[in-house]
């Protein structure tokens, strides 16, 4: 479109100059249709009016007096290029946010708070993405009075390394430990956030999984355990990171024998966290190898006032849909393909 002037004479000999003209240029060889003084069709008065106010940075005023027709009217055609799905406007968030998905998935699953991190599945940094978004979440959520507890997860190891700052609270291992070559202990992760809360840690040494209920029952007797554990019906604040029980996408999966694996994966399990297994509908599941672990119980982890759940890869849906099914987690944080399976499968 490009708008020309129109040379008009007065009464007294002069001449005026009246913007009334309007061109379309269309092919290649710039056949001209001018609209001068007559309607334009509907089409071609929203084509201009949005090309003036969102690439010139007009205002309606100035566009409804170039165009000869009301502010309203420029109103109106702005509305229906908008409606029409000629105009679509996107919010971009600078802080590597998505806003608009975090807010569906909040609504859809009745959270207090969600976070999408806009990252690619696939990006190598798409678990510190999602632990420093978490590392943003403990910051606002935990206050003086809190109590924060914390198990071993490689996701929230990622997390600690963008805490800068925590109120003087308490800090509880909520777990015991897989033994994972460069990875972590939460003996490391609990005294690490104690040191900059610069309160107590509750924390003790002992595998996650045993190799029989009686062992498992003799280390929760240990007095380290015992302490800690005693200390978990205070917890206020928990944060913890939702597996997928498949190769890969679980640490506990994958440091457990193929039988052991296949009889959780025959009680219905889609996921589990802490060491707590659950089915597509977020119900508890108990196979044998829960008798064996060194861990808060399901009942434990429901108690828990604010529960802040990480989770990476589009892969987990199904165990993050049934994790917040079962009404554990009050705040999630997660990358975008995740956040957009999850939605799929709700919808």
């Amino acid at each position: 479109w490009r708008r020309s002037q129109v040379s008009s004479r007065t009464s007294n000999g002069t001449s005026a100059e009246i913007p009334r003209t309007w061109c379309v240029v269309t092919g290649e060889d710039d056949a001209v249709i001018e609209i001068d003084g007559l309607r334009a069709p509907e089409g071609v008065l929203v084509s201009e009016a949005v090309r003036c106010y969102y690439l010139e940075d007009q205002s309606k005023t100035e566009i409804a007096a170039a165009m000869g027709v009301s502010r309203f009217k420029v109103a109106r055609l702005l509305e229906t290029a908008r409606t029409s799905g000629m105009v679509r406007i996107e919010v971009l968030d600078p802080s590597g946010v998505d806003g608009e998905l975090s807010a569906r998935i909040r609504t859809a699953f009745s959270l207090r708070r969600c976070i999408v991190v806009s990252c690619a599945d696939s990006s190598p940094a798409v678990r510190s993405l999602v632990g420093s978004a978490g590392a943003q979440v403990i910051s606002d959520v935990v206050g003086a009075d809190d109590v924060l507890g914390l198990p071993w997860a490689r996701t929230v190891a990622a997390m600690l390394r963008s805490l800068t700052a925590l109120p003087p609270v308490p800090v509880v291992q909520l777990s015991g430990s897989l033994v994972i070559p460069r990875e972590d202990s939460p003996v490391d992760i609990v005294r690490t956030v104690a040191g900059l809360t610069g309160a107590d840690a509750w924390v003790y040494y002992s595998p996650l999984v045993l190799d029989d209920a009686g062992s498992a029952d003799a280390m929760r007797r240990q007095p380290a355990v015992r302490a800690a554990m005693a200390q978990v019906p205070r917890v206020t604040v928990a944060v913890v990171s939702i597996g997928a029980w498949s190769s890969g996408q679980s640490t506990i999966h994958d440091a457990l024998p193929e039988e052991v694996r296949a009889d959780v994966a025959r009680h219905g399990t889609v996921g589990e966290a802490l060491g707590v297994f659950f089915d597509a509908d977020g119900a508890v599941v108990h196979p044998e190898v829960s008798d064996r672990m060194v861990t808060i119980t399901a009942e434990q982890l429901y108690g828990i006032p604010e529960v802040v759940a990480l989770a990476t890869g589009a892969v987990k849906a199904r165990a993050v849909r049934g994790f917040l099914r079962g009404g554990y987690a009050s705040s999630l944080v997660v990358d975008r393909s995740l956040a957009l399976a999850l939605l799929s499968l709700h919808e």
